[in-house]
Parts: C-alpha cells; sequence; structure tokens
C-alpha cells in the first residue's frame, strides 16, 4: 500500500448546550459551545469503511445534552472531565477523547429604580444580558489513565492610555518608528493555561474560583506593570499567574499589540503631544503579534505553540 494513516479523529462540532437550574425563583445559566473529538482503533473505518469501532458523531452529540441534565454544569471543566472519561471508559475502541469548550458568561439585569414588576413576582431574578468581555476557554483530554485540563480565554480587550514606552529597539535603513516615552499600550488577549492536576488521585481544584482568580492575576499584571514592551507584561502577566495559583504549571498568551498612533495635526497648527491628551488613530491592521509561554521552573511545555497564533 502507498500510504498510510496518519494521526486521525473524529466527533460533533460545536454543540451548543445552553442549561438552566432554577434555584427557587433565582435561575442560573451555563451557555456552552462544546466539541468533541475521539480517537483509537478506527483504522478499520479509514481503510475499509467498516464502522464496527465508529461511535456515531450523532451519538457524542446527545451525549453532550443528556449529561448536561444528568449531572449538570458545575464548570466547564467538570462537565468537560465526565465526557471525556465517559467516552474513553464506555467504547473499548476509543482511547482518546478530547473535549474542547468555549462559555459565553451572562449577568443578571436588576430592577428599575421604581420597583415596577410584573404581577405576582416578588423579585425579577431570571433576566440576563450577555456579558462583553471574554470568552471562557477549556480543554479537557483523557487517555484512559489521564487527564490533560486546560483552560483559557480569549478577547479580552486591555489598554493602559499611559506607563507604556518603546525606544532603543534596532534602527536599520527600513525603520520609520520612532521611539515613543508616551504611548497607549493595548491588546486583545487569548491565553490557555495547564493544570497540574491529571488524576482522581489528586485533590480537584475549584474551577470556577481558579478561573477567577487566574484572570484576576493577569489583569492586576497588566495595570501595575509599567511597561517598556509588550512583552515584557505578557511576563510578567504570566509570573503573578503561576506564584499565586499552585495548580497552575503553565501559561501561553497570544497578545495582539492594538496599536494606537498619534495623529500628525501639525499641518493644522496643533500639537499633539500625549501629556497634554493626544488624539489617536486606532490601527486595525497590521499589528504586531506578540506570544509567550511562562513555566514554574522545572516544568516541561506541554501547551502546543499553534493553539493561539495565527
Amino acid at each position: 500500500m502507498p500510504t498510510i494513516l496518519g494521526q486521525n479523529q473524529y466527533g460533533k462540532a460545536e454543540n451548543r448546550v445552553v442549561k438552566i437550574t432554577r434555584d427557587g425563583d433565582t435561575h442560573h445559566i451555563k451557555d456552552l459551545n462544546v466539541s468533541v473529538a475521539l480517537s483509537g482503533d478506527l483504522d478499520d473505518v479509514h481503510y475499509n469503511g467498516s464502522n464496527a469501532n465508529c461511535l456515531p458523531t450523532d451519538t457524542t452529540k446527545n451525549t453532550c445534552f443528556a449529561f448536561a441534565k444528568e449531572y449538570g454544569i458545575e464548570s466547564a471543566e467538570q462537565y468537560g472531565i465526565h465526557l471525556a472519561r465517559h467516552f474513553v471508559d464506555s467504547q473499548p475502541s476509543i482511547h482518546r477523547a478530547r473535549i474542547r469548550i468555549e462559555e459565553y458568561s451572562w449577568e443578571r439585569i436588576g430592577g428599575s429604580d421604581s420597583n415596577s414588576k410584573f404581577i405576582g413576582a416578588d423579585e425579577v431574578k431570571h433576566s440576563f444580558v450577555r456579558k462583553g468581555q471574554e470568552t471562557r476557554l477549556a480543554q479537557i483530554t483523557y487517555d484512559g489513565e489521564n487527564f490533560e485540563v486546560l483552560t483559557g480565554l480569549k478577547d479580552l480587550t486591555v489598554m493602559n492610555s499611559t506607563n507604556s514606552e518603546f525606544w532603543g529597539y534596532i534602527k536599520d535603513k527600513y525603520t520609520t518608528l520612532t521611539e515613543d516615552y508616551d504611548r497607549i499600550l493595548a491588546t486583545s488577549l487569548s491565553t490557555w493555561w495547564r493544570h497540574n492536576w491529571t488524576s482522581d488521585e489528586q485533590r480537584m481544584p475549584s474551577w470556577e474560583r481558579s478561573y477567577e482568580q487566574a484572570k484576576k492575576h493577569i489583569l492586576h499584571a497588566f495595570v501595575e506593570t509599567y511597561s517598556l514592551s509588550l512583552q515584557q507584561t505578557l511576563y510578567q502577566m504570566g509570573s503573578r499567574v503561576i506564584n499565586n495559583r499552585s495548580e497552575i504549571d503553565e501559561i501561553r498568551f497570544s497578545a495582539p499589540n492594538k496599536h494606537h498612533f498619534r495623529q500628525d495635526l501639525s499641518p493644522f497648527g496643533l500639537d499633539n503631544e500625549a501629556k497634554d491628551g493626544a488624539v489617536y488613530y486606532a490601527a486595525d491592521r497590521p499589528y504586531g503579534l506578540i506570544e509567550a509561554t511562562i513555566l514554574r521552573d522545572g516544568v516541561e511545555p506541554k501547551i502546543p505553540v499553534d493553539m493561539t497564533n495565527l
């Protein structure tokens, strides 16, 4: 045979699972986009078209919805762990399951100041507005023995309007960028971090708290770093997470630089200095793309570099 089969996987992608939990009159939402990828003894389905070892993708879809009802969704990570374990442990032909999840956040809408409510309602606790910050991410992989749990976020756009400089860089005959000692630093963060929990023999982290705390440390480091480069800021953000969250061993960032350039207003007789409150134009593209992995000392990197980059 002139060809052989290489890496392969299959499953149902982008299952939109929304679970409402009712705590009396107070409702809670978990809104997920769930993709399942399975690997194992699947040579025959590729070589011969035999489906004997193939769990239908439609079944994987149904399982996603059934598990949301049977077990609830405590967190994206916990839900993904349940699914990954089920697909591998219940099917002899499936040796590896990867569950990738996007979570969309909602926040509760409060009542009006006039306290006007519809008849029969003591307090409205079931109305929500979609949050517009980041999208939370999770990826759970299970091979029958060990789990790998990655958590992350994307599209978290942040800005410092000062306390950022960029100077002292290489200059050659193609360099036109001028040094800047008071610039806007803005980026839209995408990041994954890896937990060191790998099996039920270990104490499982509180996934919800872990996510909130990791995000908090990322933002605090962004605020508190006087930045001479976006690379320096990424390193400080990653270090803050690693040093404060013992359950996290590795974090990888992808940060497109949202460039803001001071507009040249000299043709109109106007100065446009940062110290006076400048006017900028926001450049859409091209953009600098800065990426880095930060690790706990002694830990080997495992997050694929192509999970975040172009």
